[in-house]
């Protein structure tokens, strides 16, 4: 079976550091054409730059997506680089501390825009750009388009430390649940990643901070060790390709087994 995406071209959100940049690297080097957007244009540039491909397949878009317009912005840079668009990783995520019995400083409102918000919102702009694609070359038969949307198991454990960031969470999944159906008739996709245990940005911060944190996180899961990047971009790529193409709506676990046991009974142990 192949999981090519080669000859595709994808926008990957959130793509100066951690799993994003590790998405769209992983693109690049399977073959696609990828728009590399974020905040950080001085990031961004160098990592586009260190992608050595003669044909120009790495581009970058820096923006704050938060902004609609900037989102259309985004759109027209990867037409006019590309000519098209196939396939969107809505992998923008920030992680903030929440204080549950303090409103002004649990981080909610910021969470939700960054985290729900912008996805959705370059979710309907790309979606609008897949249809009006699919109707100029006259395709009736097929996948047109996958999304793909990056979340976290933290949508499925309390964590009262990260409460807006759980509820981000957990409300990304429902969003991709309900654009999968809501897209099914244009025949797009729309699935999600959802990883724990893996070397993410802010993992590898709080590693720093916290030294003692990788025993914790590695004897939480069942696999024994912290996941590399790269391997949510592999289960990413899967979800993007034609592999999957009867699948839709799904939230595909890479935790290393992490969300499958009870930490009281584990203690126990």
């Amino acid at each position: 079976m192949s999981y090519s995406i080669a000859g595709k071209t994808a926008i990957v959100t959130g793509a100066a550091n951690g799993v994003g940049l590790a998405i769209a690297r992983h693109f690049v080097n399977q073959g696609a054409c990828v728009m590399f957007a974020d905040m950080d244009e001085t990031k961004l540039a160098t990592e586009v730059d260190a992608v050595k491909t003669e044909d120009r397949r790495a581009r970058y878009f820096a923006g704050d997506l938060r902004q609609r317009l900037t989102l259309a912005n985004l759109l027209s840079a990867t037409i006019d680089a590309f000519d098209r668009v196939d396939i969107l990783v809505n992998a923008s995520r920030q992680v903030l501390r929440s204080d549950p019995l303090n409103p002004d400083e649990d981080a909610f409102e910021a969470l939700i825009e960054q985290n729900l918000t912008t996805s959705l919102r370059l979710t309907q702009v790309v979606a609008k750009r897949l249809i009006k694609q699919a109707e100029d070359e006259g395709s009736k038969d097929g996948n047109i388009g996958s999304i793909v949307n990056i979340t976290s198991i933290a949508a499925t454990r309390a964590h009262p430390q990260l409460l807006a960031y759980s509820i981000s969470a957990a409300a990304l999944d429902q969003m991709t649940r309900s654009m999968a159906v809501a897209l099914a008739a244009n025949r797009i996709r729309v699935n999600a990643v959802a990883f724990g245990s893996v070397m993410s940005a802010s993992l590898r911060f709080a590693l720093k901070e916290h030294p003692d944190l990788r025993g914790i996180v590695s004897d939480a899961t069942p696999l024994g060790r912290i996941g590399e990047a790269n391997e949510v971009a592999e289960a990413v790529q899967y979800l993007a390709s034609e592999s999957s193409s009867f699948v839709t709506g799904q939230i595909l676990t890479v935790d290393g087994g992490r969300t499958l046991i009870d930490p009281v009974v584990t203690a126990a142990h």
